[in-house]
């Protein structure tokens, strides 16, 4: 590659391709002029070869189970904002996608609030016991156990999901909806049932092993003979529901305390862990200032740590925000390239400096410069894949005091919910807290059981994300949202583990570099390099020609099938887009 080929040009193309973008959408969608609401539409529109998103011109909620998004997409028509919504939603998702929403769990929500042009993040990120020595998951002799931290109950950290709803909507909801009318539609989908789908029915025989080990889980999941139930059967969650009705009436009181919290505990203890009453009676979610990043004219706001999502998407663009994308082209062995060296270079920094912010010193502010940035992107070469052997992190300073799911929300007065929740991995532990219909998590994993010990997704840690008392393990969760001249234009997130941080990074890339509409961005063939294992991992469906030319400068290319399920909406010139990832069934965008 030459040298010019890698010089910095203007960036005016991609703004004006993106306004462009909009409305080629919207000629395509209906005719042009045509003031009229969209139907409710399918999750994707196809017009001939290209893949177009939903349109919508007052609220959009795009989210990776169906049902759920309709019950949000309810609340903003009767007059709820994106803040009433999400909660609804996700108490939604609890029943209607066990695998991943939750109530025993815990994540991240970034909110836009419009009218004060303001955005803040609420962290309600499990947290360790706080009988949880550092030394929690190791042997005697300092070797680390997987079992501990993901097949028993040490492994399951005090829930965050119910304070964290409970949270956003006392402080950010509209007033005009109680929790126990955002909670009603699950509790009626909980208390009638529900038929197991496609996509439910695919999951289950997955957790079938785990169930089976736990009999409150088994009653519920499984038939009498130990057989996963399957499409078609009803799905009936009888104590979820009871449970959901009773945080309904009296808040997070009713999980947080008395009957609920100590079934809890009692499961929990008896799988092995050591959490307790005043565990959960002591959890609070906990608001932080969201981090901000710059790219290409655009303003990135995402979550900080715990999360280590916000730090390395910014981290990326800063470092990617250097080189011409644009005419190197998506998918393309260049842009690929830079790419990996990139994400290999924010890995190593992931596992060297990040953790719980409450309780060691972090170095966001020098993580997220563009003088760090600069410094990364002088160790890029254009013609030589490193080994990740070579990779040390740089100091950054200054310092300063796979299964999971997303939604995102926009209502008609443009506030915004971006919010990334989960159990880890898919049902958790598999452990139902007997007698709540609550599936318990196994989020502990994500803590570093020693230095250099990968967890359940490869990544690797140092005393920065060791096990201690109440502590947060370091997630990969990244809601994000986009802003262009102080408006709002990009809400996005997905799960995926630690490939999220890429994901989310890629899909901002489509849009601002290759101009990409929101649906193509969201199915591009998607790329992840985290240095160990030191693989280039690539989608299905990447260009054969391109995988040698990687190759060819030294990349070891792993092909995978599909990962994530990003959930999108874009807001250009008054028009909501969304794009529910087709990586997985049942997602919808729905808006009125």
């Amino acid at each position: 590659m030459s040298a010019q080929l890698f010089q910095a040009k203007p960036w005016g193309a991609p703004r004006k391709a993106l306004r462009a973008g909009v409305l080629t959408l919207l000629c395509l969608a209906t005719p042009c002029g045509l003031q009229a609401e969209p139907p409710l539409p399918p999750p994707i529109i196809s017009q001939g070869a290209r893949v177009l998103p939903v349109l919508a011109s007052h609220g959009m909620v795009v989210a990776q189970e169906g049902t759920a998004s309709k019950i949000g997409v309810e609340i903003l028509r009767r007059g709820g904002n994106a803040i009433d919504a999400a909660v609804a939603t996700g108490l939604a998702l609890a029943v209607t996608l066990p695998r991943a929403g939750n109530l025993g769990g815990g994540g991240f929500m970034l909110v836009y609030i419009a009218k004060e042009k303001k955005t803040v993040v609420i962290d309600y990120r499990e947290a360790a016991p706080a009988d949880t020595p550092r030394d929690v998951f190791l042997t005697e002799a300092g070797d680390a156990v997987a079992a501990r931290s993901r097949d028993s109950g040490l492994g399951v950290g005090v829930p965050g999901t119910v304070a964290g709803l409970s949270l956003a909507l006392r402080k950010y909801g509209s007033g005009k909806f109680s929790l126990a009318e955002l909670a009603a539609p699950a509790v009626t989908l909980a208390r009638a049932g529900l038929e197991v789908s496609d996509d439910l029915a695919d999951s289950l025989p997955l957790a079938q092993t785990r169930f089976k080990r736990w009999p409150s889980s088994a009653r519920i999941f499984l038939h009498p003979d130990g057989t996963a139930l399957s499409r078609g059967d009803r799905l009936v969650q009888t104590d979820l529901a009871s449970v959901l009705e009773a945080i309904g009436r009296d808040g997070e009181r009713a999980f947080y305390e008395g009957p609920v919290a100590e079934k809890i505990v009692a499961s929990v203890r008896a799988a092995g862990g050591r959490m307790t009453v005043e565990d959960l009676k002591s959890y609070r979610a906990v608001e932080r200032a969201p981090l901000h990043g710059s790219y290409r004219g655009y303003e990135i706001a995402s979550v900080p740590p715990p999360s280590s999502g916000g730090v390395h998407i910014i981290e990326l663009l800063n470092m990617l925000e250097g080189f011409p994308l644009a005419s190197l082209g998506a998918d393309s062995a260049a842009t690929i390239h830079l790419l990996a060296e990139a994400m290999k270079l924010a890995y190593a920094d992931r596992a060297e400096y990040l953790g719980d912010p409450d309780q060691v010193k972090i170095p966001v502010a020098g993580l997220i410069s563009k003088a760090y940035a600069e410094r990364l992107r002088a160790q890029i070469s254009t013609a030589r894949a490193r080994p990740y052997a070579e990779i040390k992190p740089l100091d950054p300073a200054p310092y300063e005091s796979d299964q999971t799911t997303h939604f995102s929300i926009v209502d008609h007065d443009g506030n915004a919910v971006s919010n990334t929740y989960t159990l880890n991995f898919s049902y958790g532990l598999g452990l139902v807290a007997e007698g709540t219909g609550i599936l318990l998590n196994n989020e502990l994993d994500d803590f570093a059981a020693k230095p250099g010990a990968p967890n359940a997704y490869g990544l690797t840690g140092g005393a920065a994300n060791a096990p201690g008392p109440r502590k947060r393990p370091l997630s990969s969760m990244a809601p994000a949202m986009v802003f262009r001249d102080g408006e709002l234009e990009l809400v996005t997130g997905s799960p995926g583990g630690s490939r999220i941080i890429t994901i989310v990074t890629e899909i901002i890339l489509d849009i601002v570099d290759f101009g990409m509409n929101l649906a193509e961005a969201t199915e591009a063939v998607r790329v992840h390099d985290q240095g160990l294992p030191d693989e280039l991992q690539v989608e299905r469906g990447l260009n054969a020609d391109t995988i040698r030319l990687l190759q060819a400068l030294g990349h070891k290319v792993v092909v995978h099938g599909a990962w994530g399920s990003a959930q999108s909406i874009l807001r250009v010139n008054g028009v909501l887009m969304g794009a529910a990832d087709t990586r997985q069934r049942e997602t919808l965008a729905a808006g009125y």
